[in-house]
């Protein structure tokens, strides 16, 4: 199908069916127009330098972030067929943050000093690119402004977009912060390591982006005020929150050949749930233990900190706390008065509720 698209250039897209197809279609599409952006006289080898790495950065994950876009647009909608540029809107701010990941996350693993990152050398590491990754990611974060210009400006919600990557982006980068000097290199503090400082660091550098920004493009797109979805704001930063306890309880219990990865928290001395959660309930030697060994690469230090953690029963902890969030989070969602925001919300526990990877 066929329809003229927000700069009157014809937008062609396959239907809803197969979305994620769709979705993958509108990169190339997105990819196309940035590469001759008539902001910068591009030189071939400037293209071929952004091509490549766009294509190493950008679609390369679940997409999940980007994909709930659509999906939440979709139930607001509550059952009415979306119209092609409509479809191309949604996929195209899905997008939209699917960049704002690359850009984290291209930075994130020069901070960390990763190594691989979605099962390939992170970019910084890939031969003649080093450093020059940072400037990477900061173009990454300047695409977003491009293609919110380009297909949203005559939209009435368009400042609205750009506030809500704004605040997002600043909200995450705080999170990076605190998490960056929680964790300071050298300085090995257990005693850092509270529940509120958890809470804080997950809150911001996790859950706005992941959770709450998808769900908030959804809501411009249908004409709604953000300012009347504070509730609704809350309940996707608590699952966002639930979403990296998961995430943290399945690095240590998970099964590498489900989960994609062996996990490193312990290696790498991370503000775990995990580690909280044991540091409130060690006695003086689990307590000693854990603060001369936790953040050893070594794999018998590690071995003894997961016993801990089993001596402990953090998996029974888990487990709990896992059933009490989910029906706290049935409770403030089915409070809502929309049935079609209910809906959203439910969808996006339903697709993390006791999920394995």
């Amino acid at each position: 199908m066929a329809a003229a698209g927000t700069n009157g250039a014809v937008v062609v897209v396959v239907g809803e069916g197969d979305l994620k197809a769709t979705f993958r279609q509108i990169y190339d599409r997105l990819k196309s127009e940035l590469l001759q952006d008539d902001a910068f006289d591009c030189t071939d080898e400037a293209r071929q330098w952004i091509d490549r790495m766009l294509d190493y950065n950008v679609p390369g994950g679940k997409l999940n972030r980007g994909l709930s876009v659509i999906d939440s647009y979709k139930l607001l909608k509550e059952g009415n067929q979306l119209n092609d540029e409509e479809v191309f809107l949604g996929c195209a701010l899905g997008w939209c943050i699917e960049w704002l990941q690359a850009y984290f996350l291209v930075l994130d693993d020069i901070m960390d000093n990763s190594h691989t990152r979605r099962g390939q050398l992170c970019w910084f590491r890939v031969p003649k690119v080093g450093l020059i990754a940072v400037n990477d990611g900061i173009l990454l974060r300047n695409h977003i402004p491009r293609i919110l210009k380009r297909h949203f400006k005559g939209k009435p919600y368009y400042v609205d977009l750009l506030d809500l990557f704004n605040e997002v982006e600043f909200q995450t980068a705080s999170g990076q912060m605190l998490d960056l000097i929680t964790t300071h290199e050298g300085e090995k503090d257990l005693s850092k390591y509270t529940l509120p400082v958890y809470n804080r660091i997950v809150q911001y550098k996790t859950a706005y982006y992941s959770f709450y920004l998808p769900v908030a493009c959804a809501l411009l797109m249908a004409g709604e005020n953000l300012d009347t979805f504070v509730d609704v704001k809350n309940i996707l930063v608590e699952m966002g929150t639930y979403f990296q306890v998961q995430d943290d309880f399945l690095d240590c219990f998970g099964d590498p050949e489900v989960i994609g990865k062996i996990g490193t928290d312990i290696e790498d001395f991370k503000c775990s749930w995990l580690v909280v959660q044991a540091l409130q309930r060690a006695n003086e030697n689990q307590m000693k233990t854990l603060s001369e060994i936790y953040g050893k690469s070594d794999p018998t230090c590690v071995a003894k900190v997961k016993s801990i953690y089993k001596d402990l029963d953090l998996q029974n902890v888990f487990a709990e706390y896992e059933r009490t969030s989910y029906e706290q989070l049935i409770s403030s969602i089915e409070a809502q008065p929309s049935k079609a925001v209910q809906g959203v919300l439910k969808s996006f526990l339903q697709k993390i509720y006791k999920r394995e990877k």
